[in-house]
């Protein structure tokens, strides 16, 4: 006869758990793994779309005279025809940020289904 009180071993523990708490404990880790996994899917989805043409930006003259250089990350919001239609800045020098945001605007995507976005990182390295 079944009953859900009955005391599990575990193993070699002291501790014992019953049926209806080891069920709870699996169940509960399983949807636990499906959520994690299901952001894992999310945060790669709009990496999906490749750009197709690409122009690199401009190095300002004089940041690289005086060798200011750094990374620039921006983030593109880009149309079902593949267009940028926004750029917002996520970090950087605001000189160095403007040249990305010129180059950025100039690019052309793959077409998708819907609305994108993507992450885009400049390093602007004066020693090159």
């Amino acid at each position: 006869m079944y009953s859900p009180d009955v005391p599990i071993r575990c193993g070699g523990l002291r501790r014992c758990m019953t049926t209806q708490k080891a069920v709870f404990w699996v169940l509960l880790f399983s949807l636990f793994s499906a959520f994690c996994l299901t952001l894992l899917c999310a945060e790669d989805a709009p990496s999906r779309r490749k750009p197709i043409y690409k122009v690199e930006p401009d190095y300002p003259p004089d940041l690289k005279r005086s060798y200011i250089g750094g990374t620039v990350r921006l983030n593109l919001l880009i149309s079902p025809s593949g267009n940028v239609e926004s750029v917002s800045v996520l970090g950087g020098n605001p000189v160095l940020a403007e040249a990305a945001i010129r180059a950025v605007r100039k690019w052309k995507y793959v077409a998708g289904q819907s609305k994108s976005s993507a992450r885009v990182d400049f390093v602007f390295s004066p020693y090159k």
